[in-house]
């Protein structure tokens, strides 16, 4: 999965007729989180695919709407600080269970959800790994918006294609002029974290709770 969208988000960046992303789910579910498998056989000796995913996600010089129902959990939590709206359903659901997992933060969401919502609450999200709302979500900042799940496609697919029907030269350098301050300090933070991150997965703590989850 992590390759597909990787190959999606080079196409539409490449692709002249393209001018915004949308990521969705589906009523039920946005993202359940990694597969801890992946983890797993990561401590292996492989690589890390989610990695190069961040990286392009990070990158990437076009807007990207995110609608949000059901679990976002993870990865699918930290996706969304790399987005430029979030529309959340009202059954949504976000979760940052690092440190249970004995990992630590991903994606650059040490550096993205503590400017956002600062050190203190960051640290609890975080570390604490409480599940939080699309109320709290929207509270946070994380969220643009909350809507129903009958709602939330249509609703941001409208917003997605006003986007995309705007001067595409003026949205794309609007974009790199709001986020110019943080993009070099972003970048050094997602290598810093997957240096962490791959150390962590390969920890005999972090062995034992993922062996555990399976067992």
């Amino acid at each position: 999965m992590y390759q597909e969208l990787c190959q999606h988000f080079d196409y539409a960046k490449n692709n002249k007729a393209i001018n915004c992303i949308l990521i969705r789910g589906n009523e039920k579910c946005f993202c359940a989180g990694n597969d801890l498998q992946d983890f797993i056989e990561s401590a292996q000796g492989d690589s890390l695919v989610a990695l190069d995913f961040v990286k392009i996600l990070s990158e990437f010089n076009k807007p990207i709407i995110a609608a949000v129902a059901g679990d976002a959990v993870g990865i699918g939590t930290t996706l969304l600080l790399h987005c430029d709206m979030v529309i959340a359903a009202n059954n949504a659901k976000f979760k940052l269970p690092f440190t249970q997992l004995g990992l630590c933060p991903e994606a650059g969401s040490s550096f993205l959800l503590t400017r956002l919502i600062g050190q203190n609450r960051a640290f609890e999200l975080m570390v604490l790994g409480n599940t939080f709302s699309a109320e709290q979500a929207l509270e946070y900042g994380i969220a643009n918006q909350v809507c129903s799940p009958d709602e939330l496609l249509s609703i941001s697919e409208g917003i997605a294609n006003t986007i995309a029907n705007l001067p595409s030269d003026a949205v794309m350098t609007s974009r790199k002029l709001i986020r110019q301050a943080s993009q070099s300090q972003l970048s050094q933070v997602i290598v810093n974290e997957g240096h962490e991150f791959s150390r962590l997965v390969n920890t005999p703590e972090c062995k034992a709770i993922l062996g555990k989850f399976f067992n």
